[in-house]
């Protein structure tokens, strides 16, 4: 058994474990994320490799997930996932993108109506969220003409005319991004109620589009342009091994300098904390990540603990006082009539007529009355009532003896005075 334990113990030390990741297309975020941590994670971690999958975006993901094809994967913070699916962390803001064309005529959202609009493949979170938007717009299906394809087709399609826009969520600054919009052809279209539309969709943010984010020369766009961003977050399966998912978080914040080297967008990962309440629960891996600086549960409530513990002791400690002033006074109210019956038995020793022995059995009924009126009302214990009855009935038995003499007495004198 040590040899078997001692293999498998030096087998899992160096082996070296894969986990399978979900992205999106080449050309997009997810992917390029992807590709810079799989970089990164064998400096920090020679026992852990990435392997990257292309995918057509969010619901491919979550489906490659369940059918373990997947241990990891990139989705939006808007998705509905299965209380199988955990998160590992909120990553980087992706931004509404809206371009359209000059020509188009189209100045908001409102003029999609009757137009064709290149949309991302319909296993995309953005497929998902531009419905939310139009919807949001009162436009539906029949109103315009929605074309599903590849981002580098719809790019494609919206240079060449063949659309009259093109709706991507998509992290700023995006290499392909920037390269359309150089088309003086091509406009980014502003999208000014993100409040409104996060009363629907509440992961949704407030973001804005800043002047030159896509070219500083001739500005693009030449203004602050108001917009809508979802979160992109990193899920896994609730069964992935805690130790890897634990190894992979500490990878994503502690080497965040390097991510950042890779992949810029890197730089706007928050802390769990601002996303617990967004409706994913997070692996037990990644838990045991965030709350490692924590304090225990004992430190960190050491005060009322304490608190507690001592009113705890002074409260046992009360109660111990009173239950011994308590027995002490049973005890000295059960002596104080041990101490009358000592006399009684004087009496009664001390007795010539049985008028004084009728006079003392009269006391003794009356103590014995009192003593169990005492003995109701917990004034004396049972234990001082049971050490007062035998002395008593000794004293009653005294009375009777003491009776039979006096009696005995007077008899023989009597005898003794008619002879």
């Amino acid at each position: 058994m040590v040899g078997v334990f001692s293999f498998a113990w030096l087998r899992d030390r160096h082996q070296v474990h894969t986990l399978t990741l979900a992205t999106g297309a080449v050309t997009g975020q997810y992917y390029a994320f992807g590709e810079a941590l799989a970089k990164i994670i064998p400096k920090h971690n020679p026992h852990l490799r990435l392997k990257i999958i292309e995918t057509d975006g969010a619901l491919e993901n979550i489906e490659l997930l369940q059918i373990k094809k997947a241990d990891l994967a990139i989705v939006q913070s808007d998705i509905s996932v299965s209380p199988s699916i955990k998160a590992v962390s909120f990553l980087f803001p992706e931004i509404f993108h809206l371009i359209v064309r000059q020509e188009s005529g189209i100045k908001e959202v409102d003029d999609l109506e009757g137009k064709r609009i290149a949309l991302m493949p319909k296993d995309s979170g953005s497929y998902q969220l531009f419905w939310a938007l139009s919807r949001h717009y009162e436009l539906d299906e029949t109103d315009l003409e929605a074309i599903p394809m590849t981002p580098q087709d719809a790019q494609n399609a919206l240079k060449e005319g063949q659309v009259d826009a093109l709706f991507q969520v998509i992290g700023l600054g995006n290499p392909s991004m920037a390269q359309l919009l150089k088309n003086p052809q091509l406009q980014l279209i502003p999208i000014d109620q993100a409040s409104a539309l996060k009363l629907v969709l509440p992961a949704l943010e407030n973001y804005q589009i800043p002047k030159g984010a896509y070219g500083g020369a001739e500005p693009i766009p030449p203004e602050d342009l108001p917009g809508v961003a979802v979160r992109a977050v990193l899920v896994t399966r609730q069964k992935t091994q805690q130790d890897l998912i634990f190894e992979l978080t500490r990878i994503l914040y502690e080497a965040r300098n390097d991510l950042v080297q890779e992949f810029t967008e890197a730089a706007m990962i928050r802390s769990s904390e601002t996303y617990r309440t967004w409706g994913f629960s997070f692996h037990s891996g990644a838990i045991a990540y965030y709350d490692q600086g924590k304090p225990s549960f004992i430190v960190e409530y050491a005060e009322p603990i304490g608190l507690i513990i001592s009113v705890s002791v002074l409260g046992i400690s009360s109660i111990w006082q009173f239950r011994m002033w308590l027995q002490n006074r049973q005890k000295n109210r059960a002596d104080f009539y041990n101490l009358e019956l000592l006399e009684l038995m004087d009496k009664i020793y001390k007795a010539e007529d049985l008028e004084k022995l009728h006079q003392v059995r009269e006391q003794l009924f009356t103590m014995l009355e009192t003593v169990i009126v005492d003995l109701d009302q917990d004034r004396i214990s049972p234990e001082s009532f049971q050490s007062f009855t035998f002395p008593w009935e000794v004293a009653l038995l005294s009375i009777y003896h003491r009776e039979n003499l006096l009696i005995n007495c007077s008899l023989k004198y009597q005898e003794t005075k008619s002879s």
